[in-house]
């Protein structure tokens, strides 16, 4: 009983996995590989063998050079692309901080943008109305919510993006970057939003470069180097060895 309560505990699960990609020299030969099969095309190990565990409620950074395979493994998370080999097992609503205006019609007013993105994942029209004004508090857009959103602000938009994405009560919540950008008081926010997430027993994986935003969030923190899993444990060690490598 106690084994079937840990595996329940499991939100996310990587074996084995590895993402590989084709690599063309031009578009031409792109095309060409639709047709006919080339032996000696070249390959690119995006990340290779990897594995892990994350558990609900969890918080996890993930740090590595550019290149490193962090979004690759981001990516497979979200389903934006699937592994070559190897099993992912995902239990639970993802929500992903990466492009964070991604979807937005910029045409449509902040307002009408929150229920567009709402129906993307998959809300009702009552859903979105349920949690319409907690995004519209938390974005602090006041009068420019009814206003298309071509007339925000980088900014502006960023504040929107965040805030539709943390209402929208995900199990899993995947940050790559998103909060290096808008003012200090809004990361700060941010930041406060995410930890109260956390105490729900939201599982967060965060990637940066920043390794002080990681350290403020994350014990645990998953390393990787050259599309391999290096470290996987406590963050001050992954710091260390981060640097030596460096």
């Amino acid at each position: 009983m106690n084994v079937r309560n840990m595996e329940d505990d499991i939100i996310i699960k990587f074996q084995n996995v590895t993402k590989s990609y084709k690599l063309f020299k031009n578009e031409s030969e792109q095309f060409a590989a639709l047709f006919y099969k080339k032996k000696l095309l070249r390959q690119h190990m995006a990340i290779q063998d990897v594995s892990f565990e994350i558990k609900k409620g969890e918080v996890v950074g993930i740090i590595g050079r550019n290149g490193a395979g962090k979004s690759t493994v981001l990516k497979i998370i979200t389903g934006v692309t699937f592994p070559s080999s190897g099993t992912v097992d995902i239990h639970g609503r993802v929500g992903a901080l990466l492009e964070l205006t991604a979807g937005f019609s910029f045409e449509m007013t902040g307002r009408e943008n929150i229920f567009l993105k709402g129906y993307i994942l998959g809300y009702s029209k009552k859903q979105v109305h349920s949690i319409e004004n907690e995004i519209i508090e938390f974005a602090e857009l006041g009068e420019y919510i009814d206003q298309p959103v071509r007339t925000y602000s980088s900014g502006m938009r960023t504040r929107l993006g965040f805030a539709i994405n943390v209402s929208t009560e995900p199990d899993i919540l995947v940050i790559d970057e998103a909060l290096s950008v808008g003012d200090s008081y809004f990361r700060e926010k941010c930041n406060q939003k995410i930890k109260s997430m956390v105490e729900n027993k939201v599982t967060v994986l965060y990637v940066s470069h920043t390794l002080s935003a990681i350290e403020e969030l994350c014990e645990r923190v998953l390393y990787l180097s050259e599309g391999r899993l290096v470290f996987d444990g406590d963050a001050g060690e992954a710091f260390k060895k981060y640097k030596a490598n460096k």
